[in-house]
């Protein structure tokens, strides 16, 4: 058995006994890696810092851990790691100097979303024409998950250099109903219909109070908005809510609202 370690590989000075104990380290290290990362997030877990950066930072650790353990595992290999540090040295800085500008701009924004927080694990944002729930800001990118199920994932870089919109940052929210009417309708009856159609609704908010709004003068119709305060989480479903009621109440009420129409006059 040691004639057979001691065998070298043909044109190299590694011996099967290097390659062994280098894959000994290997799985060693990979195995510390991981104990180190878990340890480190449940340190940090223990803080009160938002659980993104938590997820960012173990990310990082992760990445340095990975480096050091190839590191080790050529070392074991025979190879002078100092002067190979060296050589890479070289080689990344040109290489940084040319092509790895964007990812040292993706390392830099995913630092500043991690600490400054325009958005968070678990929050909805749109970006970049791009929306979706947060899932992770990672080193390099950021992790979004459609309402489709979709898995998008963002460069840093787009994220932190484009205006992110948060939705569901703040605890209340908006709901806007657009409806049309007929030029024909009584329109402050129209508005009190849709008034006490958004007041009936048991989600919305008395303050700030609901309100409905004339917002255009259409070529077919004479255009209402319904105006009303909700907790974010109750959104969508009062806004789907409103849209049905509101269709209801304008039928039950006799108020028209109109197809578009065109009026075309012939002339002989």
């Amino acid at each position: 058995m040691a004639d057979i370690l001691s065998q070298t590989i043909p044109y190299t000075t590694i011996t099967l006994a290097n390659i062994v104990f280098a894959l000994v380290v290997l799985l060693a290290g990979l195995l510390i890696a991981g104990i180190l990362s878990g340890m480190f997030s449940k340190g940090l877990r223990k803080t009160k810092l938002p659980e993104l950066v938590n997820e960012f930072l173990v990310r990082f650790l992760r990445a340095l851990l990975y480096v050091a353990v190839l590191l080790a595992v050529v070392s074991t290999l025979g190879v002078d790691v100092s002067s190979l540090v060296v050589g890479l040295s070289a080689v990344i800085g040109l290489v940084l100097g040319f092509g790895m500008q964007d990812s040292l701009n993706n390392i830099a924004a995913g630092v500043w979303i991690a600490s400054l927080r325009p958005l968070d694990k678990g929050e909805y944002v749109t970006v970049n024409g791009l929306s979706g729930t947060v899932q992770a800001v990672g080193i390099m990118a950021t992790e979004l998950l459609t309402p489709d199920n979709q898995f998008i994932t963002v460069p840093n870089k787009l994220m932190w250099g484009s205006p992110i919109v948060n939705v569901t940052r703040m605890p209340t929210r908006r709901v806007a109903v657009d409806v049309g009417v007929s030029y024909a309708t009584d329109i402050p009856r129209a508005v009190q219909v849709a008034l006490d159609v958004i007041k009936q609704h048991s989600l919305v908010l008395s303050n700030p109070a609901p309100a409905v709004v004339t917002t255009e003068l259409a070529e077919s119709s004479v255009n209402l908005q319904l105006r009303a305060w909700v907790n974010t989480g109750d959104f969508w479903a009062v806004r789907n809510d409103l849209t049905i009621a509101i269709h209801a109440a304008f039928g039950k009420e006799d108020i028209e609202i109109p197809f578009p129409q065109m009026d075309v006059h012939m002339y002989k």
